[in-house]
């Protein structure tokens, strides 16, 4: 127990240890720590249905101005800094394993995903089973 406990300490302590995924309770940990900002890549319907993790932001992948309209709205969030530590959430991970692709080829190092997403996956039981804290998506 105290392994684990150490081992999680300094994970939050040096983000990029994490690697590409991280499980729902580590972002969760990681975001009320200040490492890292969450972001929901769903769309608005999506959000609506299951609410969202407490403190994402909110930006539909499927923006009107294509891949570069997403990077650029990442971009506005994270205050223009592609170093900027950030985890993407989408329903299951499939989606934000395509998109964490994209946005580390585009030079965003300390991107990771959840890919146990939302509603779970094969990686985890999802934020929601695991009854993490959501909000209402305001005005999606």
């Amino acid at each position: 127990m105290l392994s684990h406990l150490v081992l999680l300490l300094s994970a939050l302590l040096c983000l990029p240890v994490f690697g590409q995924t991280l499980a729902a309770p580590e972002a969760w940990a990681a975001a009320q720590a200040g490492k890292l900002t969450i972001i929901d890549i769903r769309t608005p319907p999506e959000w609506k249905q299951t609410r969202v993790a407490q403190g994402a932001l909110l930006i539909d992948m499927l923006h009107p101005q294509g891949p570069a309209g997403f990077e650029n709205e990442v971009l506005r969030q994270v205050k223009g800094d592609r170093n900027a530590p950030i985890a993407l959430i989408c329903r299951t991970g499939n989606r934000t394993g395509q998109v964490l692709r994209y946005l580390r080829s585009r030079g965003f190092n300390n991107a990771v995903h959840i890919p146990e997403g939302m509603a779970g996956s094969a990686a985890g039981p999802g934020w929601l089973a695991r009854q993490l804290p959501v909000q209402n998506c305001g005005a999606c």
